[in-house]
């Protein structure tokens, strides 16, 4: 009896087909010199509008690519596990900001690589999570600010050949993202709490009255408060 192999589930099938779409546009670009290149954004010229679909495809050298290959994935992963019912659109309405966002902040060069999506991403989870309040989203916060926080400097023009603009695009995508679609997530957790409050915890709380005195006698604590509502 042959083993049945199952598909793979969403969160890593699609960041494997993006990371798969990027190397094999690189790979055709070195292996035949096509200088895909003039297909990044170019900021201030019409010209230049068609990169914000394709400057995420393309990347200058190895280097690049690797770099934006690893937080891509990770982050992709991230996002279709715990927001898999508005990924495609943060995905889709992020590209286009973060590219629009780039032609308009961006010094007149080509500006290529999916750094900026990654930043959209970064900024998406972070601020989604914080907003939201589930502590499993909270959680991702935290994950990101421990993976990527060092990034953030590289949202300034602190090195010459990196596009800070098209990271500081993707950031503020990201943010403008999360505040309009967490309010939408907000319903689906409903009142589920940050913490989970148990039965033992409330007793203990039971001993504290309304101005954070310990009071030792459960019943005495209720005495008091029948006192002061009186």
């Amino acid at each position: 009896m042959g083993l049945k192999l199952r598909p793979l589930p969403p969160y890593f099938l699609y960041p494997l087909l993006f990371l798969f779409t990027i190397w094999i546009t690189f790979w055709i670009d070195k292996a035949f010199q096509l200088n895909l290149d003039q297909y990044g954004v170019y900021p201030h010229k019409y010209k230049g509008l068609k990169g914000i679909l394709f400057s995420p495809f393309l990347h200058a050298d190895l280097k690049h690519i690797f770099n934006n290959s690893i937080p891509l994935f990770v982050l992709t992963s991230f996002l279709f596990y715990h927001y898999k019912s508005v990924a495609w659109k943060i995905l889709f309405f992020g590209w286009l900001l973060t590219g629009l966002g780039t032609w308009i902040l961006g010094r007149e060069s080509y500006h290529i690589g999916i750094s900026g999506i990654n930043y959209m991403l970064i900024s998406f989870l972070f601020f989604s999570g914080i907003i939201i309040g589930y502590y499993r989203l909270v959680a991702v916060s935290l994950i990101i600010v421990f993976l990527y926080g060092g990034l953030i400097w590289y949202m300034f023009p602190i090195v010459d050949r990196i596009s800070w603009e098209g990271h500081l695009s993707g950031f503020i995508s990201g943010m403008i993202l999360s505040f309009f679609y967490s309010h939408k997530l907000k319903e689906k957790y409903g009142n589920k709490n940050f913490v989970k409050i148990y039965p033992e915890d409330e007793e203990f709380l039971n001993h504290f009255d309304e101005n954070g005195n310990f009071i030792e006698s459960i019943e005495e604590n209720s005495e008091k408060e029948k006192t002061l509502n009186s």
